[in-house]
């Protein structure tokens, strides 16, 4: 069986909520690989969710560090500097818009709306790569996560959709900067996962029923595998792969016009 060791690397997994969330189960598969993990989180009154995370998965370190506050992002990578002196993997599990943006019409979606998801779900790449760089070392990584939504319409999704989009490109423009440092950049677009993110969604549980029926392998993900994947292209097993988006949907997004077989 192959196994992975990543005994001494560091990882940051930025915008862990809670044991569900995905940014949470790559924490996990990193740290059972052997890797150290420090978290990082958006705002004081999440700490204590935080400290039982953070207790799960074997002591991590903590920092709060709000993504449109450039002194806490400064913060928080001069405190790992600090603490490791280097950093090997960056994991972005970050994204916010209001709620109100996901349940009317996208043409009705405020300007202060469409600058605040894209700033916290898209240039936060960006602002935490920069800070990151002088720390991560050759064969370092940087792993984000996306969504189907950025390429094809999901009802609702609406300025999200847009953001991810933004996000898809930054992970192509970052892996093309990075890359002559050995520096790989990808993002993983998971199928629909009972999130706390999701719950903001209009419809979610409809859409995650209909993945399930329609998704060629009939049925939707687990976190565990999002774990898995992030996990693999983190490690050296996905040493020659950079500047990609894997799907990990059970296989919906190669459907076109997609429908139950049993209609024929």
């Amino acid at each position: 069986m192959l196994t992975v060791d990543l005994s001494g690397k560091k990882a940051l997994v930025m915008g862990v909520a809670n044991e569900r969330s995905l940014g949470y189960a790559i924490a996990q598969k990193l740290r059972a690989a052997g890797a150290e993990v420090a978290l990082s989180y958006q705002a004081e009154r999440l700490r204590p969710d935080l400290e039982r995370v953070a207790q799960a998965l074997g002591g991590a370190l903590l920092f709060q560090a709000d993504v449109t506050k450039d002194e806490e992002l400064d913060a928080l990578f001069r405190g790992l500097g600090e603490a490791w002196g280097h950093l090997d993997y960056l994991v972005h599990s970050i994204a916010f818009a209001p709620r109100e943006a996901f349940s009317g019409r996208y043409l009705d979606t405020r300007r202060a709306d469409w600058l605040l998801a894209l700033e916290v779900s898209a240039f936060s790449l960006v602002a935490a790569a920069k800070r990151a760089e002088p720390l991560l070392r050759p064969g370092g990584a940087i792993l984000t996560l996306t969504y189907y939504a950025s390429e094809k319409v999901v009802p609702h999704y609406n300025v999200m959709a847009a953001a991810k989009a933004a996000l898809e490109a930054t992970v192509r423009y970052l892996a093309y900067e990075l890359g002559p440092k050995d520096i790989r950049v990808n993002a993983i677009s998971a199928g629909p996962v009972r999130t706390v993110a999701a719950r903001s969604i209009p419809g979610f549980t409809t859409l995650h029923e209909q993945v399930g029926k329609l998704a060629p392998l009939g049925r939707n993900i687990t976190q565990e595998e999002v774990g898995n994947a992030g996990l693999f292209l983190l490690s050296p097993l996905a040493s020659g792969i950079t500047g990609t988006v894997l799907f990990v949907d059970a296989g919906y997004h190669i459907l076109g016009l997609a429908y139950p077989l049993e209609q024929g």
